[in-house]
């Protein structure tokens, strides 16, 4: 098993919504500091998939060391638990060449793993996992998700009803110990280890705006052809599928949105999913946040080497 980040260790983390400015700022504080990048991203992952996710350019690659980017293929299963693994990896690699190492992304539950540990308490049936998957192909994951929505509604609003692991998870939980998922995984609640956090946080209407250009800008820079390409190759898995915008370009090419329809269709649920980042980095209200319309200014940059403790 890869070494973990040993848990009284202190962690420098750069965090907020999609399309808020992180990189920009990140590579302005690695360069002054002397750090190295580590992605808190879990799309980021996946080899092939970069217009889409917004990786960085061979160029920003050349001026900062990155690590925890193209790991697997996105036919490939990713979670937490090999998360938590490659992230001990990378952090004892960049500890060992004497540098500083920030986690920058906006993937809150591989943020919550790092900071207050990954709860691994809830029980496990074999039979009753055997069960429903059983169901799960006979009558499809959805199904199951619907029924997860009755019981656990807030797990179910997380998980993505084609994910059916992690559908039947929630359900055998609740099966064997008799309390629901999300209820156990809230006893993660604690101080956890000792961190320090910048957030990149735009105000409500220029982040939209950041958004409809990203998405934008994404589309001509060839996403479309992105996905043709996975397609082609391995195709994509229960976890990469669900990368915003990867839904609605397979809907186009299935002849399902037109290319008017497009943008619009993945802007929009990009703003929805940027509203849920928002409310769950309110869980964190030690974070600084920084508004990029600073980032030109120095005054930007100086505030977050403060906040992390590098200045």
């Amino acid at each position: 098993m890869a070494p973990r980040i040993p848990p009284d260790e202190p962690l420098c983390f750069l965090v907020g919504p999609t399309a808020a400015g992180k990189s920009a700022l990140a590579l302005k504080l690695c360069e002054r500091a002397g750090a190295e990048l580590l992605s808190l991203d879990s799309m980021q992952v996946y080899r092939g998939m970069d217009v889409g996710t917004a990786k960085p350019t061979e160029a920003e690659r050349a001026r900062v060391p990155h690590h925890l980017i193209d790991l697997v293929e996105p036919a490939e299963r990713y979670h937490v638990h090999r998360f938590l693994d490659d992230a001990g990896d990378a952090w004892h690699a960049v500890k060992r060449r004497g540098k500083r190492a920030l986690f920058v992304g906006g993937t809150g539950f591989y943020l919550k793993a790092l900071v207050q540990g990954l709860f691994d308490g809830a029980p496990h049936d074999e039979d009753v996992r055997a069960e429903l998957n059983r169901r799960a192909d006979e009558e499809g994951s959805p199904a199951l998700h619907a029924e997860l929505s009755l019981v656990d509604p807030e797990l179910a609003a997380r998980v993505h009803p084609n994910d059916a692991k992690r559908v039947v998870r929630g359900l055998e939980v609740l099966r064997a110990s008799g309390r629901t998922l999300s209820s156990l995984q809230r006893e993660w609640d604690g101080a956890g280890r000792p961190r320090r956090m910048v957030g990149v946080l735009p105000s409500q209407e220029r982040h939209e705006a950041r958004i409809r250009a990203r998405t934008d800008a994404m589309l001509q820079a060839g996403w479309v052809d992105e996905v043709r390409r996975i397609l082609a190759g391995g195709g994509f898995g229960p976890t990469s599928e669900q990368a915003l915008g990867y839904p609605e370009i397979r809907a186009h090419l299935s002849g399902e949105l037109t290319r008017d329809e497009l943008a619009p269709a993945i802007a929009l649920r990009t703003r929805q999913f940027a509203r849920r980042q928002r409310t769950w980095f309110r869980s964190f209200p030690e974070i600084t946040w920084i508004d990029p319309d600073d980032l030109g200014a120095a005054k930007g940059v100086d505030a977050a080497l403060v906040a992390l403790g590098w200045a």
